[in-house]
């Protein structure tokens, strides 16, 4: 009797641990106890009196899940990322310290094979909507997308802030690019609007032709259209000859109130043009971008070019980084040169460490203002 309850408590336990980790009462359950019933280790009696306990517990644990857990019936994708910050400046009179640089929560999904959406926030320092679109995607060659999302313009603008390969954007892309130096302020590269997009020409699985087109309110993100009557056109064209090496071109012709324009209370125009290559192998990675732009009255331009090499596939690269920016090409003595060099370690495909030294050499002025960068990014 004693081994009977014995036996009776270890096949429960074993349905138990089945439901636990996720396993229905299923045939293959009935396969068992119809085995020790054939093998004489269980009556018949003691093997429906299981069946009976183990759906009971079946259903409840079904009522359990339903309680706490969001039940999607489409495609659905949660993945965030934070970085961790310090930096050491030699400027006199600044202080080094530590700062949480980005927190994002990315949500993407699809409804259709045809219809996907993206929503993305940053919770560091005051919470703000990053992205918020949809997609239909009609043909290869042929997408629409609406909503709020990176303006089709510059490689490393577009390029994933948790992909980069050094910490920082190029100086003329924070300036050019609706980024933290911009004359309309820091909007992340984003902005309101609809855009088509595709591939034009494809061979096997390389694209050999890309395009981006789109019309935006031209005021960033999270706002509705007041700086103007109009509106802004953005557009990339990107070709791809070989795997690993494009090139391609990009421009963005608009109006805005500027946080300090020609004519106070005026809008300006804001146009840029830019120009790209990007090579990446296994191993190596060469890449280089051409930008120039017009706020109202003032031309500016710059360019960078960056390269990198994985001592240790997939774990340690070393890079460096050129890059020149003039904010003003009609004046003299104010070109702003970084000289950029350090390097990445992988931990996994979720984990890494960063570590960067930046020489400023700025025209016109003597004080020292290097700064040296470390980022700890992890993510799920």
């Amino acid at each position: 009797m004693q081994q009977n309850e014995i036996i009776m408590k270890c096949i429960f336990s074993l349905f138990f641990f089945l439901l636990l980790i996720g396993e229905s009462f299923s045939q293959s359950t009935n396969d068992i106890l119809n085995l020790l019933i054939s093998n004489k280790a269980i009556s018949q009696q003691q093997a429906d009196s299981v069946r009976a306990e183990a759906a009971l517990l079946q259903q409840q644990t079904d009522a359990s899940r339903k309680s706490f857990f969001i039940s999607a019936t489409r495609q659905m994708q949660l993945s965030g990322y934070s970085q961790f910050r310090f930096q050491a400046l030699e400027e006199t009179g600044k202080k080094d310290g530590f700062d949480i640089r980005r927190a994002r929560l990315d949500l993407k999904g699809s409804f259709t094979p045809y219809f996907s959406y993206r929503v993305q926030a940053d919770l560091a320092e005051k919470p703000k909507m990053i992205d918020a679109y949809g997609e239909i995607k009609l043909a290869s060659y042929f997408s629409i997308t609406a909503g709020q999302f990176k303006i089709p313009f510059s490689l490393e603008n577009l390029s994933s802030s948790n992909k980069l390969e050094m910490i920082d954007r190029s100086q003329v892309v924070e300036a050019l690019a609706a980024r933290g130096k911009d004359v309309t302020g820091n909007q992340n590269g984003r902005d309101i609007g609809i855009q088509v997009s595709g591939t034009i020409l494809k061979i096997k699985d390389l694209p050999i032709a890309e395009y981006r087109l789109g019309v935006f309110n031209g005021s960033g993100i999270n706002v509705a259209d007041t700086a103007n009557g109009t509106k802004d056109i953005a557009g990339r064209l990107i070709f791809t000859p070989l795997k690993g090496f494009s090139f391609g071109f990009g421009f963005y012709n608009g109006w805005d109130k500027a946080i300090k324009p020609d004519i106070a209370g005026k809008s300006q125009i804001r146009n840029r043009f830019g120009v790209e290559l990007n090579y990446v192998t296994t191993r190596f990675s060469f890449k280089g971008e051409y930008i120039s732009g017009k706020d109202g009255k003032t031309s500016r331009a710059g360019w960078y070019i960056q390269s990198g090499y994985f001592l240790i596939p997939q774990k340690l690269q070393v890079l460096g980084k050129y890059d020149l920016y003039d904010p003003n090409t009609s004046a003299t003595n104010n070109i702003n040169t970084n000289y950029v060099f350090g390097a990445n370690y992988n931990f996994n495909s979720w984990s890494r460490l960063q570590a960067f030294y930046t020489i400023r050499d700025e025209e016109g002025t003597a004080v020292d203002n290097n700064y040296f960068s470390i980022q700890y990014q992890i993510g799920f």
